[in-house]
């Protein structure tokens, strides 16, 4: 998930230009397309919500002919034979029908998604990137999950953007 400095990942009317930075921070990282390339080879499977699913539409489908499961209520369809729909039990869906099929499964964006996860114990892992802005309001990306979660921090890069990337592992009582 990619957010702002003060949690949001959209601005309320769902704009994302802000995520394009023009900072510049001399002892950053930069990505090479090598390691974009070998880090989206890694994922099996895409989950993400309907907003997302539209969003990625509108933008240009980045996610390839990886199969990709949208988590929606509504009546949505796809010429894409990679997507499908799923509304039932979050559960079941991950520890019956995607665990055992793929062994990296990336959930993408959307808060609500995040929390429903959160709450049900079935993220291992959160990677979130800070750009070098405050929205002051916007779409959150923790949209008061109402647990406490304890985080094992596994790693902290800085890029040349001035964006930062965390990875936590979840650390599970």
């Amino acid at each position: 998930m990619v957010a702002s400095l003060d949690g949001f990942i959209a601005k309320k009317n769902g704009d994302v230009s802000w995520m394009q930075s023009t900072n510049h921070f001399d002892d950053g990282v930069t990505l090479t397309e090598e390691q974009i390339a070998d880090f989206l080879n890694s994922i099996d499977c895409y989950v993400m919500g309907s907003k997302t699913y539209e969003h990625a539409l509108e933008l240009g489908w980045p996610y390839g002919d990886k199969p990709v499961i949208v988590l929606t209520h509504r009546n949505l369809s796809s010429e894409k034979e990679s997507v499908e729909f799923h509304s039932g039990d979050l559960t079941k869906l991950v520890n019956h029908q995607l665990k055992p099929t793929y062994n990296n499964i990336w959930m993408v964006g959307g808060a609500e998604i995040t929390k429903d996860f959160l709450q049900l114990q079935l993220v291992d892992e959160i990677v979130i990137s800070i750009m070098p802005v405050l929205l002051g309001d916007g779409l959150l990306f923790f949209d008061y999950i109402g647990i406490e979660q304890k985080l094992h921090l596994k790693n902290v890069t800085a890029y040349k953007d001035g964006m930062v990337e965390m990875s936590y592992e979840i650390v599970y009582d």
